[in-house]
């Protein structure tokens, strides 16, 4: 096999790869990508479903909260897919979550792309959890009167009056041993 047909192969091979990921359907189906958060075994749990809708009232406000990030990477000839859900997470009138996750090559890493979650109070946006990886679920749970997140299949975030704390314990760390 020459080198030629070996490049033109792998430039198939790449292609299809580029084909099958959740990047490239959103950026070859108009933005239209839909990505579902979490279908967990928790009871009663609501995943949260994120979209692109361009134009909106939430994607205006998702763009306008993460404008930072939107603007170092069109430095980079980069355009990232804004996806948005939103749900209840008291039973306050004017209190409105909004998840909003960026996608692009350029800003999610091996462990997929992160998604920050704002409550707005009102009429004035605030971050409540900052930068998590994996599905959410919004769980009927409650602390200090919010509902409780699930983020993956079982970490668990949880209201402590100002924003989301996670549950899950880290590990502890090894005893290391120094030069006597």
């Amino acid at each position: 096999m020459s080198i030629l047909q070996l490049s033109s192969r792998c430039s198939a091979l790449a292609a299809l790869l580029f084909a099958l990921s959740p990047l490239a359907s959103a950026a070859t189906h108009g933005h239209r990508s839909a990505r579902k958060h979490g279908a967990s075994a928790f009871s009663g749990s609501r995943p949260v479903i994120l979209t692109a809708n361009p134009g909106t009232a939430l994607d205006v406000d998702a763009r306008k909260l993460n404008e930072s990030d939107l603007q170092d990477a069109a430095k980079h000839h980069d355009a990232p897919v804004v996806l948005v859900g939103s749900a209840p997470l008291s039973s306050g009138k004017n209190d409105e979550a909004l998840f909003v996750q960026l996608q692009s090559a350029r800003l999610c890493g091996s462990a997929g792309c992160t998604t920050s979650v704002y409550l707005r109070h009102n009429n004035k946006w605030t971050t409540v959890l900052d930068s998590v990886n994996g599905d959410i679920s919004v769980l009927p749970t409650r602390h200090r009167g919010m509902s409780d997140l699930l983020v993956g299949k079982n970490d668990r975030w949880i209201w402590d009056g100002h924003q989301y704390q996670d549950t899950l314990s880290a590990p502890p760390m090894p005893k290391m041993n120094g030069p006597n």
